[in-house]
């Protein structure tokens, strides 16, 4: 039987492709961090309170703290006077108590004294003498109910409560919430450290002029940022040039000392993909093609047990190669339950052509139609694999299913969108 030569013969779908890549990573060791740096990150454990949230009954606004009953009567033509006779602000206790026809003035966030069911607002108060503190009079005009603007000791929680529990995201007002529960440091999963290569001889670093033949590399800060964006910490290994020996060094290098490798260029089916041959020669390469466009040269493998992501070395291939594949992966090292961005749902605007059976990624736009209210996507005038300016002024991918046959305007179609993070609800 013949030898089928052509690596296409030998691309898989997205959905394959996913399966394997989670099937091979893992997630990262647990470690201790000041809580309000685990911000983005999920929690590796729960969190309980050593206290009662909030520890006292305390007052929710500024006023005057009173016994309810002591209101009963009031009304605009008989206010009910009472004598002020403490003052209590946040941080300070007031040791006395509070008798019949008494009040005290409360800050907001103040303990409320002890017997004290009502807090009244300081607006609607009247101060008949002095400066409305200990020795004044005050007038009320209206009953106060039980409870009123007072903030009861336990109302978040109680000592012992989980009030955070492992998988969930850590918000800034989550932070806040770590920390009155008396968690200064949490435990959550290390960020991965992702090592980027570039390959390819023609390529010069983005300070320098580019001579001719010579192109300025592109794709590593835009794979640094995007592995910044998804919770890893990047390391830029620099450019490799055609040459097998440096290739292997620097790839060999980074997984060593990474926890995910990603290389750009270099795996097509060209004369100089070392870099797929290294992995299979002392490793495993799981796949190296992908039905989709652009960015179909997707090598994926172990290499010493660290994961090894080999994308395109078109911009354009290889920003939406880590988007679908990479991103995902790095969003499991860190204990996320939601991995891939949301997709939604919008009416195309014009007719878009497709003539190949594999699944398409076009850079477009969505916007609502202010008219309508309905979701409009336009793609990009131009769909060169070598140009980042649409991903750039863009906020989503159209995507064109497997199988061949396009969309005519009007007709709705799937939109992924990387410009919103996982999770959310649309």
């Amino acid at each position: 039987m013949a030898q089928n030569n052509n690596p296409d013969a030998h691309m898989i779908l997205v959905e394959e492709a996913l399966d394997i890549i989670m099937g091979h990573v893992a997630e990262t060791p647990v470690e201790e961090v000041v809580s309000w740096r685990a911000v983005g990150r999920p929690l590796a454990r729960d969190v309980a309170t050593d206290i009662d949230l909030a520890p006292f009954a305390n007052s929710a606004m500024d006023g005057y703290a009173v016994h309810a009953r002591d209101l009963a009567e009031a009304d605009d033509g008989h206010p009910v006077v009472l004598e002020v006779v403490g003052h209590e602000a946040a941080g300070h206790v007031f040791e006395g108590s509070v008798g019949e026809g008494q009040t005290v003035r409360i800050m907001t966030g103040a303990p409320v004294p002890e017997g004290i069911d009502a807090v009244v607002k300081y607006e609607i108060v009247e101060v008949l003498d002095g400066d409305g503190n200990e020795g004044s009079h005050v007038a009320f005009r209206k009953p106060a109910c039980v409870g009123e603007n007072i903030r009861e000791a336990g109302l978040e929680a109680r000592r012992g409560d989980v009030v955070m529990r492992a998988g969930e995201v850590v918000t800034p007002a989550g932070a806040g919430l770590l920390a009155n529960a008396g968690a200064h440091t949490v435990a959550v999963h290390r960020a991965p450290r992702v090592g980027i290569i570039s390959l390819g001889t023609e390529l010069v670093d983005g300070s320098v002029v580019p001579a001719r033949g010579q192109i300025r590399d592109v794709n590593a800060p835009a794979l640094m940022a995007s592995a910044c964006d998804a919770g890893a910490e990047p390391t830029l290994y620099g450019i490799a040039p055609d040459d097998e020996d440096r290739i292997c060094e620097l790839v060999r290098r980074a997984a060593r000392e990474c926890d995910v490798v990603v290389t750009s260029g270099g795996a097509s089916a060209g004369d100089y993909d070392y870099v797929t041959a290294l992995v299979q020669r002392e490793g495993e390469v799981l796949f190296d093609r992908i039905s989709m466009r652009p960015g179909k040269a997707v090598t994926f493998g172990m290499l010493d047990g660290t994961p090894f992501f080999g994308l395109s070395g078109n911009p354009a291939g290889a920003f939406i190669g880590f988007e679908l594949f990479v991103r995902p992966a790095i969003r499991k090292m860190l204990g996320h339950s939601e991995l891939f961005r949301p997709v939604q749902t919008a009416r195309v605007t014009h007719d878009v052509k497709k003539r190949q059976a594999r699944r398409f990624y076009n850079r477009a736009r969505v916007e609502r139609d202010a008219q309508t209210g309905e979701l409009e996507v336009t793609q990009a005038p131009t769909q060169n694999s070598a140009m980042l300016v649409d991903l750039h002024r863009g906020n989503c991918l159209l995507v064109m299913p497997d199988g061949e046959g396009g969309a005519q305007a009007g007709d709705e179609v799937s939109v992924l969108r990387y410009d919103l993070p996982e999770g959310t609800v649309l």
